[in-house]
């Protein structure tokens, strides 16, 4: 993927930045201009608060290209607070087991580089949210 690729997409992978629907308060993650739930322009930016919880998981265990020095690793979909569904690898787990509902936080981590003198990228990944 190109560098500039990868800065357009900043905002979404460093602060989960989508968009609001003006006209129905639908919150749109990853951003996508025409709102699905009533089809009006939905171009205000929304910064989304990185808390929700794993609304289902599975482990991976043949990782796709470039993700082979993480396997296994648990891949989730996670319900943001605000309401979308986010898929993105857990982290930080330890030993504590993965189940549905445990709450989890958004953290900026290392997602794969391209090759051995490739581009570092990194975005977003989820953990365990710490007990406030």
């Amino acid at each position: 993927m190109e560098v500039s690729r990868h800065w357009r997409l900043n905002k979404q992978r460093y602060s989960l930045v989508g968009e609001v629907c003006p006209h129905c308060e639908h919150k749109l993650f990853p951003p996508r201009d025409i709102c699905p739930d009533c089809g009006e322009d939905a171009r205000d930016l929304f910064e989304f608060s990185g808390k929700g919880s794993v609304y289902s998981f599975t482990t991976v265990s043949q990782a796709p290209a470039g993700f082979e020095e993480s396997v296994p690793y648990t891949v989730a979909i996670v319900q943001l607070d605000e309401g979308p569904l986010v898929t993105a690898q857990l982290t930080d787990l330890g030993d504590k087991p993965v189940e549905i509902g445990t709450p989890v936080e958004m953290v900026t981590r290392k997602l794969r580089s391209d090759g051995d003198q490739g581009m570092l990228i990194y975005g977003y990944k989820f953990r365990p949210a710490f007990a406030a």
